[in-house]
């Protein structure tokens, strides 16, 4: 009882000192959720679900794990797999929610992109967001080379082989990265710990920037419509719900989220029992042989599209090399999505659908990188080597004339 009244005069001596207009401002700013907005907005607790499945995942995996090349291949495809009870599981577990992650990060990046959420104060929140894609692509690419199977080594090799293309220090950047001359047990060991250890804090870092930058402007709505969250907040709470244009984050928002993830969480576990083979290429069931060259390599699904505009240019131009120009390239579509705030001339946050030129381009984009990814996925025969050209120079003259596009957009609004 005592602690009790201690509280209630707790509360009575800040009604004292804080008038109720500024602390309901303080709340409000804080607390209320658009209301019109749908389950696309759900994306970030699917994504922090899924984090949280593959760090359990892969603690459990790390327990019996051997970071050496003798023994990778062995304590995952025969430890982990028929020894170690459940251990199956736990592999497909992480297995499936390393490439659903990316699905979920594709979905949230291009939800972002439609609605024009990255301007006017957000751009903190999509900056945050990109480096959050970025580390998450090195854990990927990380993970990826631990199994040690076929496809792990020469996807390495291949990778790692990019840096050789960084003036003056690429040879010995590659060595570097490596920690040998070829990708040996140094480079395993290395990868290891940046998979289990170092990338992970640092995606716990760059979540939490996230979530606090989406603390200073509000959530952008599916009409970008500028709320007076104050004034429609008041509504909510005098009872006048239904003209409110905001909902509480705590319990009315976040119900929904819990809706959305439940369904996300269904068909999660259907791919894990059911068809995690999707998220395991065959070829890395075959252990890692440096004297055996896959008929063709390529990466995991979600890197296909970068990995086509790198392979795209397959020919000289004059004394430049097409290994030179297709690491500008691959360079370029890495890097040009951090930018895409200022590329964007737009004044005005307007969704795709009120923007009809970006409209266009939004889904010319959304084809091409579909097209990128479906033939990345193909070897480079003439055919598809010319259409991955095309595709590439496609991606690239896209961005190039985005400011052009978005002005226009403008301009016919009389702005």
């Amino acid at each position: 009882m005592a602690k009790i009244e201690k509280a209630n005069s707790v509360g009575e001596w800040l009604d004292q000192r804080l008038n109720t207009t500024q602390l309901n401002k303080v709340m409000m700013t804080e607390y209320w959720i658009p209301k019109d907005i749908n389950f696309l907005w759900a994306m970030g607790v699917l994504l922090a679900t899924t984090f949280g499945i593959l760090v359990v995942s892969g603690i459990f995996l790390m327990m019996y794990y051997k970071p050496d090349v003798n023994l990778a291949f062995d304590s995952v495809n025969y430890t982990i797999m028929q020894e170690v009870a459940y251990g199956w599981l736990f592999r497909h577990m992480h297995g499936v929610a390393a490439s659903v992650v990316f699905l979920i990060i594709y979905i949230h990046m291009f939800t972002g992109i439609y609605y024009g959420s990255y301007k006017q104060g957000r751009e903190m929140i999509w900056i945050s967001g990109m480096l959050l894609f970025m580390t998450f692509s090195a854990a990927g690419f990380s993970g990826y080379m631990l199994p040690w199977g076929q496809m792990s080594y020469w996807a390495a090799m291949v990778i790692t082989n990019l840096f050789g293309g960084v003036p003056v220090i690429g040879d010995a950047l590659v060595v570097w990265i490596r920690g040998d001359f070829n990708v040996a047990d140094a480079t395993l060991t290395r990868f290891f710990m940046l998979h289990v250890f170092l990338l992970p804090i640092a995606i716990m870092g760059i979540i939490g920037l996230h979530f606090y930058t989406l603390r200073i402007p509000h959530v952008n709505n599916q009409s970008s419509e500028d709320i007076d969250y104050d004034a429609e907040a008041e509504k909510y709470l005098s009872g006048n719900k239904k003209e409110s244009k905001v909902i509480p984050f705590w319990p009315v928002f976040i119900s929904k989220d819990l809706a959305v993830l439940g369904i996300f969480l269904i068909f999660y576990f259907y791919l894990v029992f059911y068809h995690y083979n999707f998220a395991m290429d065959p070829v890395n069931f075959d252990p890692a042989d440096a004297m055996v060259t896959p008929h063709f390599i390529y990466p995991e699904w979600y890197f296909l599209w970068s990995y086509e505009v790198l392979r795209g240019f397959f020919f000289d131009v004059g004394p430049i090399k097409a290994f030179d120009i297709g690491l500008v390239a691959f360079g370029f579509a890495n890097v040009i999505f951090l930018v895409l705030p200022w590329l964007d001339r737009d004044p005005q946050i307007l969704p795709a659908h009120k923007r009809p030129l970006f409209k266009i381009w939004f889904w010319l984009l959304m084809i091409d990188m579909v097209a990128l990814t479906a033939l990345g996925k193909w070897p480079p025969t003439t055919g598809f080597a010319i259409a991955g050209f095309i595709s590439a120079v496609i991606f690239i003259l896209l961005f190039v004339a985005l400011p052009f596009v978005t002005k226009a957009d403008a301009k016919r609004r009389g702005e």
